[in-house]
């Protein structure tokens, strides 16, 4: 199995998370929005991405997505992924994911996010791992612990989950499994 070679502190932070807030706009989708004839909103997600989302829970890392803007589609991608913390309409990122973390009775620093712009920055600031991806805002990009290899929309939120299950351990149980969890 080839897995990529990460620093040991990067994995030394992957190790200790416990959850791992997505931003979506640009994070989960390529950032594009695209509205209909009739305003309807549509959003592309990338398949590889949400199997990463369930290969965390069936890990046992919480995940979350946490996005500023109202969407619909959001939400319906966030419930087919059983997301068990969805929150549309969040402005307040860092006091949404710091609850998130008392829920669930851990500190920042076993919290990761992954976030491309400057709505993401303080909660990027303030996590043990803070991700973006290839294609997140150089202002952005400055605080992250990791740069993904691939950009948003593309695979990156799949980098980000891969990373966590490579650091935690849990690739070769997935890979013995050989099929969906």
């Amino acid at each position: 199995m080839s897995m990529p070679a990460h620093p040991t502190d990067l994995l030394a932070r992957a190790a200790r998370i416990r959850l791992i807030g997505f931003d979506v706009d640009g994070t989960l989708t390529d950032g594009g929005l695209i509205y209909g004839s009739d305003g309807q909103e549509s959003k592309c997600f990338h398949v590889q991405d949400g199997m990463g989302l369930v290969l965390l829970r069936h890990a046992g890392i919480a995940t979350a997505l946490v996005s500023a803007r109202h969407s619909p589609v959001t939400s319906a991608r966030g419930r087919d992924l059983k997301i068990p913390h969805l929150h549309v309409g969040e402005p307040h990122k860092l006091t949404r994911m710091r609850a998130i973390a008392d829920s669930l009775g851990i500190g920042m620093e076993a919290v990761a996010f992954m976030g491309d712009d400057l709505p993401d920055l303080a909660t990027l600031r303030s996590v043990g791992l803070a991700i973006v991806p290839a294609d997140a805002h150089p202002w952005v990009r400055d605080v992250a612990h990791w740069i993904t290899p691939r950009r948003a929309g593309k695979g990156a939120a799949r980098d980000a989950c891969d990373l966590l299950l490579q650091a935690q351990g849990k690739v070769e149980a997935i890979l013995a499994h050989g099929e969906h969890p």
